[in-house]
């Protein structure tokens, strides 16, 4: 069998890939980049409107010979694979030892309205989240918490961005992710389908345990989380049903956003099942 073309560095397609980078061209193309081999599996068994959502994998020799049924199963899946060097995926690459495999995938968020119409019992609400390796971990976080979906509005950041897809660790393809809702938009309607809002400030009046001793914890809730800095503004936290606080029993100053969602995320779950 003959030795594949490696794809030229200049090529339209290392070229189009390469713009990925960037938000305004993934929000113009409607794709971007899934780094590595646990995104790109999660890319290939994913479907975006009965569509593939893997379109093309750029992979190296030593990622072809290392995974083999993934670069099959993307070309089974439809996705054009393309032959490249080191130094071909290095240039696509965020990180700076990339494991030689690298997809091109659709956007698969999901629309709001459809997010509110399955009636979640459990939603992480992103507002004002700018870093987006904390975007992505909350996103993992959700996801294992059982989450039902996770909203971004549209002050926080791209959840497409190489370091959120990379820090959600491949569940960004597991739940419903909901991307530019006004937050005064998203609080209304999730309300309106029976959800509780509840923010997450470290200035609460309320506190997590009392609320879980309480009982008040089992019904369908959705958390507001906010910016990793200076938290969520008054005019946000004056939507909600309740400005929550995580109770510090220790000396430490306070949680970093994505402990402090995993522990209210959790709490929720676990409350849920209980009721």
């Amino acid at each position: 069998m003959a030795t594949p073309e490696l794809i030229s560095p200049r090529s339209a397609r290392v070229t189009a890939a390469r713009r990925l980078a960037k938000r305004s061209f993934r929000v113009k193309e409607r794709r971007f980049l899934a780094e590595g081999p646990q995104a790109v599996r999660e890319a290939v068994a994913h479907r975006t409107g009965g569509r593939p959502t893997l379109l093309e994998l750029f992979a190296t020799a030593e990622a072809v010979e290392r995974h083999p049924e993934l670069v099959d199963a993307a070309r089974a899946g439809g996705a054009l694979i393309h032959h490249a060097s080191e130094a071909v995926v290095a240039d696509l690459a965020d990180t700076v030892t990339p494991q030689g495999l690298l997809g091109v995938c659709r956007f698969l968020d999901t629309p709001f309205e459809d997010v509110v119409a399955a009636r979640p019992r459990l939603v992480a609400v992103l507002a004002h989240v700018r870093d987006p390796g904390n975007a992505g971990t909350v996103l993992r976080c959700a996801d294992a918490a059982g989450a039902d979906a996770v909203v971004l509005t549209d002050a926080s950041v791209d959840p497409y961005n190489p370091k959120a897809v990379r820090a959600s660790a491949g569940s960004l393809f597991h739940l419903p992710v909901s991307v530019g809702v006004p937050v005064e938009r998203a609080v209304a309607e999730l309300r309106d389908a029976g959800v509780r809002v509840l923010a997450a400030d470290g200035a609460g009046d309320a506190d997590l345990d009392t609320e879980l001793d309480a009982g008040t914890m089992g019904s369908p809730t959705a958390w507001v989380f906010g910016n990793e800095a200076w938290g969520l503004p008054e005019e946000t936290r004056a939507l909600t049903d309740a400005v929550v606080r995580v109770p510090i029993h220790g000396r430490a100053e306070s949680l970093n956003l994505a402990t402090a969602a995993a522990v209210c995320l959790y709490a929720s779950a676990r409350a849920q099942r209980r009721a």
